[in-house]
């Protein structure tokens, strides 16, 4: 009977340290950076908070199980796999951190190490790692930080070989021999020559931008659950119960998501339809459209550029002159009062409400 006991509660045991064993790995989740050298940047990565562990290796060539003597022949680039808590640094954050780190202008390798496998790449995993590496490289190229265009490409991770246990941690093994390779290679010196001794020493570019996209987690904590629907699933919203449809007030409205205006109160008119309706965009939004094959027919979908949020779609019944309209969800939308552009940070837009 004791026995019994002993193994009934051994095995309760066991599942219990399984079960906690799971939750704590589940939090984590994954981001992969060719910088050049990964010992360097497995030491860059590992010194922020929120950081469990940063693994060096191969990524996007042609072979499998590649090692440090052949991986260049076969296209594969040095690059480090890094498992975070997003609960502490965002995805966001380690692209901030990641920019600062390489010298994004070089194609041709990274420093003193030269070559296609010393080159940068951001690996996405999803398709919101995507979106946030391309609103990141967007914002750094129009930011005005860099003399010339990000050569940085952004790809889809394919399998990611862990490098041989030589390479894991050598900045820790190694310390004396990592710092004068480093050294040599005049990797610091130079990334304080192109972004300046305060970003490097900050450990992040901190891109100043209007338009920065939250990560997912960060965007169900911030929007309601039929906003998140609407903008990330691509839902659409009842008519006649949402937010603008009858709205009449004057002023402009941006993306929920990331700001970014997309049209006027000057341009709105009641379409009858339910949802809030406009002519045309505002001067100097870019949408995409796309083709939906949804609900048995073809219709022509509009999302936002920066955010890639769904916002509605546009039809061909109008009014004159353009005959266009841009039926969209007011769960994509955030209306800034016209008293209000100066203060939230759109004073170029007060133009359109002067008599």
């Amino acid at each position: 009977m004791r026995k019994t006991f002993l193994l009934l509660v051994s095995f309760f045991l066991l599942v219990w340290m399984t079960t906690i064993n799971s939750s704590a790995e589940d939090k984590y989740e994954i981001a992969i950076f060719a910088g050049g050298c990964f010992w360097c940047m497995e030491s860059d990565f590992e010194k922020n908070d929120g950081i469990k562990e940063v693994v060096s290796g191969y990524i996007g060539g042609s072979t499998k199980n590649p090692n440090y003597k052949n991986y260049g022949k076969s296209g594969h680039l040095e690059a480090v796999q890094i498992f975070y808590d997003p609960s502490v640094i965002s995805y966001t954050e380690l692209l901030d951190i990641f920019w600062v780190k390489i010298d994004p202008l070089d194609k041709n390798g990274q420093f003193c190490d030269r070559g296609h496998e010393y080159s940068t790449a951001i690996f996405y995993l999803t398709s919101q790692q995507k979106k946030l590496a391309e609103n990141s490289k967007n914002m750094l190229d129009n930011s005005g930080i860099l003399k010339k265009p990000v050569e940085t490409p952004i790809k889809k991770a394919g399998v990611f070989y862990p490098a041989e246990d030589f390479h894991q941690n050598y900045y820790k093994k190694n310390p004396l021999k990592y710092k004068y390779y480093r050294y040599r290679c005049g990797r610091d010196k130079q990334l304080r020559e192109i972004w300046g001794k305060k970003k490097v020493l900050d450990n992040s570019v901190k891109i100043s931008a209007k338009y920065r996209i939250p990560d997912l987690r960060q965007l169900e904590e911030k929007l309601t659950p039929l906003q998140f629907d609407v903008t990330q699933n691509d839902a659409t919203e009842p008519p006649f119960n949402n937010k603008y449809w009858d709205n009449k007030r004057e002023g402009i409205y941006v993306d929920i998501v990331s700001g970014e205006p997309l049209f006027s109160s000057t341009d709105k008119y009641k379409s009858g339809t339910g949802w809030p309706s406009f002519t045309k965009p505002i001067a100097g939004a870019s949408l995409i459209t796309k083709e939906d094959n949804n609900w048995f027919s073809v219709r022509t979908e509009l999302r936002s550029k920066y955010a890639d949020s769904h916002l509605g779609h546009l039809f061909n019944d109008g009014p004159k002159p353009g005959g266009f309209r841009y039926c969209i969800n007011s769960a994509a939308l955030r209306f800034v009062p016209k008293n209000n552009l100066e203060k939230e940070g759109y004073p170029n837009y007060l133009n359109l409400f002067e008599n």
